[in-house]
């Protein structure tokens, strides 16, 4: 299992981006995972990653609390199947990612900058594992 945190747009606050890669390192400990910035006329997300559950990043999406993202994690992990998390930019998503997504996720209802984003998204991947492992982190 891998596990992908691609972002569309440049990242403009570099204390948010270098929060973001500490959890994207502590994640090396349980699973492999990379996080990096994509341009979608250059990224196809779906021919990259063709057997990965692609996960976007959308105010509409799912709502899943800490444990029943674990829970998301720990399936993925059992089928050794990639996880590709998608935070889109300013715009949004290019036309037609919606449709072809396997999930919208929903971090919350609240608007965040997309640095924050990419912060949480990596934090709650960082303490998935710990709460799969009973790592004192999650408690």
């Amino acid at each position: 299992m891998k596990i992908f945190l691609y972002f569309i747009g440049k990242p403009r606050d570099a204390n948010a981006n270098a929060l973001a890669e500490e959890y994207i390192k502590r994640v090396q400990r349980f699973a492999r995972c990379e996080m990096r910035e994509v341009l979608p006329s250059r990224f196809d997300l779906w021919a990259k990653h063709p057997a990965a559950t692609r996960i976007l990043l959308d105010p509409g999406g799912k709502k899943l609390d800490s444990r029943q993202f674990a829970g998301f994690v720990s399936k993925a992990e059992q089928e050794a199947r990639d996880l590709v998390f998608a935070i889109g930019g300013a715009g949004g998503y290019p036309e037609g990612w919606h449709e072809k997504a396997d999930m919208l996720l929903s971090l919350s209802t609240m608007t965040f900058p997309h640095e924050f984003a990419r912060v949480m998204v990596a934090e709650q991947i960082y303490r998935a594992f710990t709460i799969l492992r009973g790592h004192p982190y999650a408690k």
